[in-house]
């Protein structure tokens, strides 16, 4: 615990990172228009990494009393309290009103991690799908694994599918779940890296449950691009992606059993690659049905900030001081 609290110490004072003007200005433009008045007090946000927060989501196949006892001390609570339509026991993540950043555990090999530090909205796409015991779920992008984490902390599933189709990203995945999961349960885990967009074909209605954290402009990371010319070459590269986030999510309609449900998320505020794409699947696919998730955005209403005007199959996370959790965007869907 003394290595914790100077861990801490030590991740404070950190210079504030430098502002990408090409993606700053894109972002202007776009988003003055979709979230008007709205896109001011997020984008104060958004650059300004001092003021932003970490959750820390603990690992019940490590459990820290004296951790839990002391983050409670330390003034954090747990991010999901209230009549949330589903929230296992098992589930324990601890945010604080406070900006700052708790220091990561480092990976080694054979031992366990206690806790996982994301950002709070990224658990959101995890109590919406609802996994259960004995369930066969798919994470069709699944690095860094924090989601897959998070959804072996609420149940046991019969298959646990997880695939990323990057090089890269799967061995960070497959560190991730070394890193958190028991042999006995990491046995039962199947790693793939497959091209997302094939799995429907591969696995035919095979899922109970799949999870689409689709890769997006993620707008957090977009803002401090170091490199000018790998910045404007994403923003070109931007208008692709809801293309290559419509072919995934087809695909995991077709790996969903009929009956299943499937959550899509993002970590973006462009409506492009957000309702843009449910929309267009709900018009394209006869053989799906929305789900209303807005009873949970209510009862989180005291921890996150939501985009009020979504539709009731979907919400949007805006990051605000006090409450800096998202970009995240969630929808659910059922196949019938």
């Amino acid at each position: 615990f003394l290595l914790f609290l100077k861990l801490e110490n030590k991740t404070k004072g950190k210079v504030q990172k430098k502002i990408c003007h090409v993606v700053l200005d894109h972002f202007e433009k776009q988003y003055m228009v979709e979230l008007g008045d709205t896109w001011t007090s997020v984008r104060n946000v958004l650059t300004y990494p001092l003021c932003w927060q970490y959750a820390i989501l603990m690992n019940k196949f490590s459990p820290s009393a004296e951790l839990e006892s002391s983050l409670r001390e330390k003034g954090c609570h747990p991010a999901f309290q209230g009549p949330l339509p589903y929230l296992p026991a098992s589930l324990k993540c601890y945010v604080r009103r406070t900006p700052g950043r708790f220091p990561a555990q480092k990976h080694q090999a054979g031992k366990l991690k206690e806790y996982y530090l994301l950002n709070a909205a990224s658990l959101l796409p995890v109590l919406a799908l609802e996994v259960k015991d004995g369930e066969d779920v798919l994470d069709l992008c699944a690095a860094p694994g924090g989601k897959s984490v998070a959804l072996l902390q609420c149940a046991y599933p019969g298959q646990f599918h997880c695939n990323e189709y990057d090089e890269l990203r799967s061995r960070w995945l497959k560190q991730t779940i070394e890193s958190f999961i028991p042999d006995p349960l990491r046995n039962l885990i199947t790693v793939s890296k497959l091209d997302g967009r094939q799995i429907g074909d591969l696995k035919s209605e095979s899922y109970d449950k799949v999870l689409v954290d689709a890769p997006c402009s993620n707008d957090r990371s977009w803002l401090f691009s170091s490199d000018i010319q790998q910045a404007t070459l994403r923003l070109i590269q931007r208008k692709e992606l809801s293309c290559l986030q419509f072919q995934l999510l087809r695909s995991a309609i077709k790996a969903l059993r009929p009956g299943g449900s499937l959550v899509y998320s993002t970590c973006t505020l462009s409506k492009a690659e957000n309702s843009d794409v449910i929309n267009l699947i709900l018009h394209s696919c006869s053989n799906v049905m929305p789900v209303e998730i807005s009873e949970m955005a209510k009862a989180l209403s005291q921890e996150f900030t939501f985009l009020t005007g979504t539709q009731q199959h979907e919400l949007l996370v805006l990051p605000e001081k006090g409450r800096a959790w998202g970009p995240m965007y969630v929808a659910k869907l059922k196949k019938i």
